[in-house]
């Protein structure tokens, strides 16, 4: 299948890559030179432009995009909107907010062209492990797409979960669950990190709940790695980003009056990652000094 693909970054490199192995014929673009490059040299032929893009496809067009969530998307979307017409399907499979995904569906079928969110997950790894793809949009465009969602996701690992909408909903909820996750196991390995005295090797408990475990998982695979190079994370600074989808998850329970305490509190924990020094803690410390007289530690103690 001939498609066009916008943003040749970590995943959109790689996905690229995934498609030629697999016989799919691919125009690329991204504005860095040097990912284009990279694109040409796996296969795929390159535009300098998204006109040229455009240009190089046969009609009807499908034309994937894997470009940073937000304003981005939208104006690229923008973009395209003038390029494509009537019958062209656009898929976007970066990480937008569904709600912003229902809208531009609704303004590009009012043109004639078709939209499908893909929620993507699979990380860097996905050239070799494939990817997972949860699909927002109507099923008639969504099979249009399945050869080239079948060669992009592992055996099973694509559907179509809903309407449009529905494919980036299913993702957000997705990375919230990740947040909570990944969230546990940091503290798990952090109790066992203090517990000094039995000298615990992490890398090999990892490597044991792989095996059998009730929490054995692909995070915990990749944990052996982590702590096979790094026993005690000595290289690694704990500053923790997000990159939103934990964010509109939390928002969308409060809006659903849903109970959602470990994706909350393990979004909140990033957030004080990124502080070096907590104010909150700071006024816990010295209001403990002010009603009970306890021990108040200064700067540079």
């Amino acid at each position: 299948m001939k498609i066009g693909f916008v943003g040749l970054g970590k995943m959109g490199g790689n996905m690229v890559k995934r498609l030629i192995r697999a016989g799919h014929e691919i125009v690329a673009f991204d504005p860095a030179k040097e990912a284009r490059e990279e694109a040409e040299k796996s296969g795929a032929r390159v535009a300098a432009s998204l006109e040229e893009l455009a240009e190089k496809l046969n009609l009807p067009r499908v034309v994937w995009l894997m470009v940073p969530a937000g304003r981005v998307t939208g104006e690229v979307i923008e973009a395209m909107r003038s390029l494509l017409t009537k019958g062209d399907i656009l898929v976007d499979g970066g990480n937008s907010f569904y709600k912003d995904s229902i809208e531009r569906a609704g303004i590009l079928k009012a043109e004639g062209i078709s939209f499908l969110d893909a929620g993507t997950s699979g990380g860097i790894w996905g050239l070799k492990e494939g990817y997972c793809l949860m699909v927002g949009g109507e099923d008639e465009v969504f099979r249009k797409v399945t050869p080239v969602l079948k060669d992009l996701a592992p055996e099973g690992g694509y559907a179509r979960v809903g309407p449009n909408g529905a494919g980036h909903f299913v993702k957000m909820v997705h990375n919230g669950i990740e947040y909570g996750m990944l969230e546990a196991y940091a503290e798990g390995f952090e109790i066992m990190h203090a517990k000094k005295d039995f000298a615990l090797d992490l890398r090999k408990i990892c490597e044991v709940w792989r095996h059998g475990s009730v929490v054995r998982s692909w995070l915990l695979d990749l944990s052996v790695n982590i702590f096979r190079q790094d026993p005690s994370l000595a290289s690694v600074k704990g500053y923790v980003t997000d990159t939103g989808e934990g964010r509109w998850s939390v928002m969308e329970a409060i809006e659903n009056s849903v109970p959602a305490p470990a994706i909350t509190l393990s979004l909140f924990q990033r957030f004080r990652s990124r502080q070096e020094e907590s104010f909150s803690a700071k006024a816990i410390a010295a209001l403990r000094g002010q009603f009970g007289g306890h021990d108040v530690k200064k700067e540079g103690e």
